[in-house]
Formats: C-alpha cells, sequence, structure tokens
C-alpha cells in the first residue's frame, strides 16, 4: 500500500509564504497611473523557486513592472501532455480603513491569515510555491511534465498577464493540454460529516459594454426634447431592471442534482431560484450563473450644470453564458431601442469543458484522501479567470485550489471583499491535496 505523502515541508512552509505574498502591495486599479505592478510579487516567487535550482524564466508583459515567473519540472513520461498549474499576482485595491486588519499585514489571528489576496489568490501561489520547493528539493519526480505560472493583471482581464503570454510566448506553454487555476476545490457543508467540493468546469463570458446616446446640445434652461443623457438613462434603466431567462446549463446541473442528491433540495420545480436561495451565502454565486447579467456601472456625461451634452455614456458589465452570446445580443438591441449605440470594450468569451477523466480522477481522489466525508462536483463559476488565455491554447481548464472551510464561512464574500481571510488549517489542508494531486495526475 502506498505511504501518504510527507508534506510537512510544504506545510510548514505554504502560511509564511502566503504572508509574505500579501505584504507586497500588487495592487492592479487597471489604471497606468496608479498602477502597482507585479515586479515586487514576481520578483520574490522567482527568488524561492531559483533558491530550491529552479531554471526560471521571469519576464515582464506589455508593459514594465508587470512580472511573471514561469519554471517546468520534467516528468518521468515525456511522452505525456504537460499540465500548466497557474496563478495570479495581482489583487484588487482595499481600503485600509474599511479593514479590521490592514489589508496588506498578512496577519496571522484568530485561526485565519488576513489581507487582500488570501483568496484571491495568494493563498493557492504559496501553495504552489510550496509543493514545487517541496519536488524540487527531494527529488519527487511527477508522472507528467509540469509548468508552474505566476502572471500578472488577471484583475484587469489579463491583457498584460496570461493573455500577452499566450500571443507572445506560447512556447513556455509547449505540450500543456490541461491546466488548474483559481476559485475551485473548496469545501461546502451539507451536513454534518458530509462536504461538497466544488470544481470550476465552466465560467461565465466577460464583455464590457460602452453605450452611447446623441442629442442636441444646448441651455439647461428651455424645454429639450433631444437629451443624450435623458435617452441614455432611460435605456441604462430598462437594461439593468431586465431579467434575463433562467439557462440551465450542463455544469449547473450536474451542480444542483449533486446538492439535492445529499440536501434533500429540489430543484426541479418552477421556483429555481427560491431553491437556490436556500443555499445560504452560496447563493449568490450559483444564482449568477442561471442567467445572463448586464449590470451598469459607470456613467458620463456633460461639462457644466446649464448646458445640455450632445453625448452621454455608460459601461455596462454583462457576463454570458456560455452558448448565449447571439441571442444575449439580440435581447440587449430590443432592450436599448434606435436611440442608443452599444460598443464592446472588452469580449472574453466562455469556458467550459466536461467532468470527466483521468484529471479529474486525480482531483477526486486527492480530496477524497484527505477528507473521507468529501465528494467533489463541477459548478460554474459567475466570474472570470485566466482559464480565458489559457484556454486558446486547447488546454481544458479547471478551477482547482483546494481548501477545506468551516461551514459558517462566507467564502464568497471574500473575493474582492473586506477582512479578506483564509483559514489555516484550510490552507494547509489544501497543501497536502495540491501534493497529492501532483503526484498523481
Amino acid at each position: 500500500m502506498e505511504r501518504p505523502a510527507d508534506t510537512s515541508t510544504a506545510e510548514d512552509e505554504v502560511v509564511g509564504l502566503a504572508s509574505d505574498l500579501i505584504r507586497i502591495d500588487s495592487t492592479n486599479t487597471g489604471d497606468p497611473d496608479t498602477l502597482v505592478g507585479e515586479r515586487a510579487a514576481a520578483e520574490y516567487v522567482a527568488e524561492k523557486l531559483g533558491e530550491v535550482g529552479f531554471e526560471v524564466t521571469y519576464l515582464e508583459s506589455g508593459a514594465r513592472g508587470r512580472g511573471n515567473v514561469i519554471v517546468r519540472l520534467p516528468g518521468a513520461d515525456p511522452t505525456r501532455s504537460a499540465l500548466l498549474v497557474h496563478g495570479h499576482l495581482d489583487v484588487v485595491p482595499a481600503d485600509a480603513s474599511e479593514w479590521s486588519v490592514h489589508p496588506f499585514s498578512g496577519a496571522v489571528q484568530d485561526g485565519y491569515l488576513w489581507g487582500r489576496g488570501a483568496v484571491d489568490m495568494k493563498d493557492m501561489v504559496a501553495m504552489i510555491i510550496a509543493v514545487a520547493r517541496r519536488f524540487r528539493r527531494d527529488g519527487v519526480v511527477p508522472p507528467r511534465d509540469l509548468v508552474f505560472a505566476f502572471v500578472a493583471d488577471e484583475e484587469a482581464g489579463g491583457m498584460q498577464g496570461a493573455h500577452w503570454l499566450v500571443e507572445h510566448r506560447r512556447d513556455l506553454f509547449e505540450g500543456c493540454t490541461e491546466a488548474i487555476s483559481e476559485v475551485g476545490g473548496f469545501s461546502l457543508t451539507v451536513r454534518e460529516g458530509r462536504r461538497l467540493y466544488l470544481i470550476q468546469t465552466a465560467e461565465k463570458g466577460i464583455a464590457w459594454m460602452r453605450l452611447r446616446a446623441r442629442g442636441r446640445p444646448g441651455h439647461g434652461a428651455v424645454v429639450h426634447e433631444d437629451n443624450a443623457v435623458t435617452a441614455l438613462c432611460a435605456a441604462v434603466t430598462r437594461l439593468g431592471n431586465h431579467r434575463f431567462p433562467l439557462v440551465m446549463t450542463d455544469s449547473v446541473q450536474e451542480f444542483l442534482t449533486a446538492v439535492g442528491e445529499e440536501t434533500g433540495l429540489d430543484f426541479s420545480g418552477d421556483n429555481l431560484e427560491g431553491a437556490v436561495a436556500k443555499l445560504g451565502a452560496l447563493a449568490r454565486l450559483i444564482g449568477a450563473t442561471l442567467r445572463d447579467t448586464a449590470n451598469p456601472t459607470m456613467l458620463d456625461a456633460g461639462y457644466k450644470a446649464n448646458v445640455i451634452p450632445s453625448t452621454a455614456e455608460a459601461v455596462v458589465d454583462c457576463r454570458v453564458l456560455p452558448g448565449r452570446q447571439a441571442a444575449f445580443e439580440r435581447e440587449v438591441d430590443a432592450l436599448l431601442g434606435p436611440d442608443v449605440t452599444r460598443e464592446w470594450v472588452q469580449s472574453l468569451p466562455p469556458v467550459e469543458t466536461t467532468f470527466d477523466g483521468d484529471l479529474v480522477a486525480a482531483m477526486d481522489a486527492a480530496i477524497r484522501r484527505e477528507d473521507p466525508g468529501a465528494r467533489t462536483v463541477p459548478y460554474m463559476l459567475f466570474g472570470g479567470t485566466d482559464a480565458k488565455a489559457f484556454s486558446r491554447l486547447g488546454m481544458r481548464c479547471f478551477g482547482f485550489a483546494p481548501l477545506r472551510l468551516p461551514p459558517d464561512l462566507d467564502f464568497a464574500a471574500m473575493f474582492h471583499g473586506v477582512d479578506e481571510r483564509v483559514p489555516i488549517d484550510g490552507l494547509t489542508f489544501g497543501t497536502r491535496v495540491l501534493d497529492r494531486f501532483l503526484r498523481s495526475c
């Protein structure tokens, strides 16, 4: 019988690595004038991997300071395809005045590691580093080549990170046919002693849309029937209040079927959203994958209080289910009407794969060896990840950043939220699972 892997060294390192990474401010505002950049975090990763003997590729993508680190660990069978294990180094902004612990402190207290990036996704980056260091230090040879990539700019769409690498340095990912990264592998407690672990197999498309209305400029004190601001606001209101149709994708159906089997909840009736609401904090995450969404987020019009402007603009954050883009656009156009035009500011397609194959079996086995009360299930992410870039190279992409979570933790609220934190025992659990998985993938 195979002896369980001794991952004590990786476990000992992972909390310190994650804390160090959180203390490195790698805030991505999306604005070149206020951008911090990922260079310091990338140099830290390069140092940690280089000191155990990895041949490190460090390069800056798109702009100065946008650091990326890639290393390859050769596997036992060079004829097999490689596995990409990737994470992003940037984080979203944080206002320290809103936090009970400073967002860049990397503090360890009350059983948690606190700070911006604790779950998105410097926890997983630390797990990858810890396991990669252990493999290299101990001479572990995985079954296949492993490519570890730590990239910039995910929080602003990845154009100066993963997408840049795919376009300019795809040689670094030679032979990779599958990939794992963030927002999957975390637990949902459904009853005492029973946990579902959600493996991300799909994510919605991202489409940021700019709306523009044009009208006749004039004095703000006169009667005016061709006001661009009025036309835009009416269209934005129609769009923002609209509910797109419910669509049951394969990944969502599989997830709800598993939850129903474990909990007795019925998701087959007419009140699907009411049934999903019974999932508690997770309802926000799953509910957003039942339909397309179009949320207005920015407005811009005028330059003086008494001048009616000739144009008014809005930006809308659209998230579209797999297979729905054409129908979504038709619905949007009908809502906007003839007086408002639209253009895509950024558009990234959905990503979807099936919940089967040897890689999925290896994920399931690694989790169940560490948690006998586990069941792995597929699900769809309402947001987007760098899988959108790497899927362009033909890779099957999964979200698998394993964490065993306390039943009462609102995990969805941790992403981009105030007081972002990850449980220490969840972090060490994830390190053990990742070690087992990469030895058998």
